[in-house]
């Protein structure tokens, strides 16, 4: 009884010795806090809900509201600056609107992509997902390995051997409108737009036909839970320990590796087939491929690395272009005049013809505002993040180094300062003789780590815009929510419904 008695006592000293070990490391982590507190609170911000978790709350009841935490920064912006700080326990976010600052930071190779900004997204609840892709990679050397095996598959000459492609889908695209202008239902044009762009990428990239327009598979399922899910594993950190949350999370692993072995299958065919000598679509893959072929020093690690792009390219390549497609159609619904010009143009330029060519793209110069007009107040990809280690001074402001810079394009494309009247849709303030926003602008990005496939992007929705303009008219349905969804990327809310009929040529 003796030894139980003295087992007893040391336990209970062990407890309360443990319990003063946890107070003191927590009041050291809270001074530790009141320290950033202090050497930061002199840049501007709004009152932080909470000491220890800063702005956080604020944030996550925003982005309940779907799209409203872009909406809460740009109040932010007009009512603190074009710099101003948010705090999340220990670290300090600083976001900044600044044109001077936005072309020294993301003009320049030196500032790397936030490895506290994209982290979360290189693995999903423990299954890897982007990985250490295009998008998320923070290593200089890394990155620009990847981009400079990539890059050949996006040059001008390729783009324009594309235009087969775009064009095929896109028919099919006119082909499901004609149907739905024939039974004068309801159409959601996101929903076909997400077909078309999943079609495109998957021929034009892998030389696979998904036909996502007609089925719905697997791999399709497969992104759509990749997507829902990066945004619970983002935004909420207690989410995948929450028990009620398992049967989900378990379909988002499966879904990530399904992606992945799907890439590894395509990957490895294209490359037998290589090998053998035989012949082999002309794509993005057959490029990376060659190009990967040609470097010094391949590793494991870089075949994961393809693998990660290949996933990144279906994610970053369809689910963006769907949404700006969406976005294009809402606002020409609710600006007739607008309209009416962009499909004049067509009619001009592209008359009767079945197929867009490459020298037509560029002929169609009004329709190209009415696109940068629209990602000017829908940003599909609204932000992105650099780490900055040194000093600087913004807007008179003195920040220390060793912290992360947020930029935003919805928040800048909806400041009065860069656009005035910005709620107005005016496809004029991107006419080739009007000023040019002074890194204002930037819905791909900017500079070294701007969006490698935005050309891609653009001349996509060209193609699919110029047929829709010109074979049918549409209509909003009315009562429609025309609000902003944040799925990680910026979507129409309700999809974007339309009553669709065919345009009278008499």
């Amino acid at each position: 009884m003796a030894v139980l008695y003295v087992l007893l006592s040391w336990a209970a000293h062990a407890v309360v010795l443990l319990f003063f070990l946890i107070f003191a490391a927590f009041l050291g982590y809270c001074l530790y806090v009141k320290y950033i507190h202090m050497k930061y609170d002199h840049i501007p911000g709004p009152p932080r809900s909470s000491f220890l978790f800063g702005h956080s709350l604020t944030m996550l009841r925003a982005m309940e509201n779907d799209g409203g935490v872009h909406q809460k920064m740009l109040e932010w912006a007009e009512e603190y600056g074009p710099v101003y700080r948010l705090n999340t326990l220990h670290y300090i976010l600083v976001f900044v609107y600044c044109p001077e600052t936005t072309k020294d930071i993301m003009m320049s190779p030196k500032y790397p992509k936030a490895e506290l900004a994209y982290r979360r997204i290189v693995n999903l609840f423990g299954q890897r997902f982007l990985g250490n892709g295009l998008v998320t990679a923070h290593d200089h050397e890394k990155w620009y390995k990847q981009r400079r095996i990539i890059d050949p598959a996006f040059s001008s000459v390729y783009l324009k051997s594309l235009m087969g492609i775009f064009n095929e889908r896109a028919e099919t695209l006119m082909s499901k409108l004609s149907d739905a202008a024939d039974k004068k239902t309801e159409t959601n044009m996101l929903h076909l737009f997400n077909g078309v762009t999943f079609d495109v990428i998957a021929k034009a990239a892998f030389g696979v036909d998904l036909d996502l327009l007609q089925n719905i598979t697997r791999f399709s399922e497969a992104i759509d839970l990749c997507l829902k899910g990066m945004i619970y594993y983002v935004r909420d950190v207690f989410f995948e320990f929450k028990p009620k949350n398992k049967p989900f999370i378990n379909k988002v692993r499966e879904a990530c590796h399904l992606l992945r072995i799907t890439g590894a299958q395509w990957i490895r065919e294209r490359k037998t087939a290589m090998q053998n000598g035989e012949d082999v679509p002309k794509d993005i893959l057959t490029q990376i491929i060659k190009s990967a072929g040609e470097e010094e020093n391949m590793t494991e690690e870089d075949e994961e690395l393809m693998l990660d792009n290949f996933v990144t390219f279906f994610i970053a390549g369809q689910e963006t272009t769907a949404n700006l497609l969406a976005f294009c159609v809402m606002s020409l619904g609710r600006h007739p005049d607008v309209l009416e010009k962009a499909r004049k143009e067509v009619q001009d330029v592209i008359g009767m013809k079945q197929e867009v060519s490459y020298d037509n793209l560029s002929q169609l110069t009004y329709l190209s505002q009415v696109l940068k007009e629209t990602l000017r107040l829908y940003s599909t990809a609204p932000g992105t993040a650099r780490y900055v280690p040194e000093d600087r001074v913004i807007n008179g402001i003195h920040i220390p180094g060793g912290n992360t810079y947020f930029f935003n394009s919805y928040v800048s494309g909806r400041l009065n300062t860069f656009f005035p009247d910005p709620l107005t849709f005016d496809p004029d303030r991107f006419h080739p003789d009007a000023p040019k926003p002074y890194y204002s602008y930037y819905p791909f990005a900017l500079g070294p780590r701007s969006c490698l496939g935005q050309n891609f992007a653009q001349i996509e929705a060209k193609v699919v815009m110029a047929k829709l303009l010109q074979r049918f008219d549409f209509t909003l349905v009315p009562g429609q929510s025309f609000c902003i969804q944040d799925n990680g990327t910026l979507k129409p809310k309700s999809g974007t419904l339309c009553y669709i009929t065919h345009r009278n040529y008499d």
